[in-house]
């Protein structure tokens, strides 16, 4: 299909590590097809991560509230989303009519997202044939999936194999600007940092409780990194300061605390400048793995095989031996998979990335 000179809608709102999942299929788009217009529809938080890409050309940032976070009622979520869904629709409706698109590629395959495409009012409609909430009769062409186990990524990237483009190396990368790489830079001298100093960037956050490591373990492992000279950052957003905060007083040693300090666009700059990123399996993990970072990543409900960190430089650390690994279970009574990770392990993974500037 050729697509050259044609203007390219993609929809993918959330979340934030299935976003930087989708980036490459932007960026192998635009490297077969440079004078294609490339749009996307990205839920508000994560749009200015998307904005900085070199191969998108415009962004729209809607804002729907999530009805699945933890403790949400549904009696007020959902007519909460149900609202914020209508005023999205409007929006969409006026700004894509002013400018509509020749084709639409819906990654996000879920009701809400068809819907949203509908407001471009023409267009191809393309998404996958596997998409859930009825996705698929908003559809023009679907996508078929031949391996259900396929990575996020690669399942992503058929929608380029449909449009002619071959994917390749050179699709997989994280943009940040001269001034964010200077807001970085700045925070890392303020708090001691220079130079060639490595230090280790730790996310120990995520939106699913049963992915956490233990705060006592986490504790050990940056007092182990700072009694070898490495500096340790902890990264995330201020949501994530009280159980920073539990990991912090639990230490010998001082950490960078740098969650809810930077934006987004801010933490991508000074994740890449990390020796090596340790965390659990959330957004910023796969930032990381996107940016090329060497990524040491602990996992226990979720499948590696299909949301672990992508073509990086790492390792993948699993309790192997529990019978109820990649349960896919947001809430976990034991957390055995995770307790099954020791802070040894962790340590040992973590220094042969680590390269120490000489004396």
């Amino acid at each position: 299909m050729d697509i050259q000179n044609q203007r390219i809608l993609i929809i993918k709102q959330s979340s934030l590590g299935d976003i930087v999942h989708t980036l490459p299929v932007a960026h192998a788009l635009k490297r077969c097809f440079p004078d294609c217009h490339i749009g996307w529809v990205v839920e508000r938080a994560f749009a200015p991560l998307v904005a900085q890409d070199t191969a998108v050309d415009a962004v729209y940032p809607i804002h729907i509230p999530s009805t699945s976070e933890p403790g949400a009622r549904w009696y007020i979520a959902y007519p909460q989303a149900f609202w914020a869904t209508m005023r999205v629709v409007h929006g969409l409706w006026t700004a894509l009519r002013a400018a509509p698109y020749d084709l639409i590629l819906d990654l996000h395959a879920s009701f809400r997202s068809g819907l949203l495409s509908l407001m471009n009012g023409g267009g191809l409609r393309v998404g996958f044939r596997d998409a859930r909430e009825l996705n698929t009769l908003f559809q023009h062409r679907l996508v078929s999936i031949p391996d259900h186990t396929v990575h996020a990524v690669d399942k992503n990237l058929l929608f380029c194999e449909l449009l002619g483009c071959v994917p390749t190396d050179a699709d997989f990368f994280l943009c940040s600007d001269r001034t964010d790489e200077q807001s970085a830079a700045n925070f890392l001298t303020a708090h001691g940092i220079q130079g060639d100093l490595p230090f280790v960037y730790v996310n120990p956050t995520a939106r699913w409780q049963s992915k956490f490591w233990l705060q006592p373990r986490w504790s050990e492992l940056c007092d182990r990194l700072l009694a070898a000279g490495i500096h340790v950052v902890f990264g995330g957003s201020a949501a994530d300061l009280p159980y920073i905060s539990g990991i912090t007083e639990r230490m010998a040693g001082a950490g960078v605390v740098a969650a809810g300090r930077l934006t987004l666009t801010e933490s991508v700059a000074l994740m890449k400048r990390a020796s090596v990123y340790v965390g659990v399996d959330t957004g910023p993990m796969h930032m990381a793995a996107m940016a090329g970072i060497p990524v040491v990543a602990l996992f226990g409900p979720t499948h590696p095989e299909r949301v672990g960190p992508y073509r990086a430089r790492g390792v993948v650390l699993q309790a192997n031996s529990i019978e109820c690994l990649c349960c896919r279970r947001r809430v976990c009574p034991h957390m055995r998979c995770m307790e099954g990770i020791s802070v040894e392990t962790v340590y040992q993974q973590v220094l042969d990335f680590v390269v120490m500037p000489a004396r």
